[in-house]
């Protein structure tokens, strides 16, 4: 089970990074759905509430990625 769950932890700034870019493209392809299904100032609301959320995941990331790296030493 131990080696199944390395699989599945980041631990490096870099492996960070990946998980972000897959975030984000994701989240903005959620964001085009929603300016396709609600035209105007609500879908670029949601597009805006996409792409922020992935910011603050990423942020969270990396800081837990140093912050890991801070206890160990």
């Amino acid at each position: 089970m131990e080696r199944i769950k390395r699989l599945f932890t980041i631990r490096t700034k870099f492996e960070a990074f990946m998980a972000i870019y897959a975030l984000a493209l994701g989240a903005c392809q959620r964001g085009v759905h929603y300016l396709e299904q609600y035209p105007g100032f609500g879908g670029k609301l949601l597009f805006l509430c996409c792409c922020s959320a992935v910011m603050i995941a990423g942020g969270l990331m990396i800081d837990g990625v140093e912050l890991k790296r801070a206890y160990r030493r």
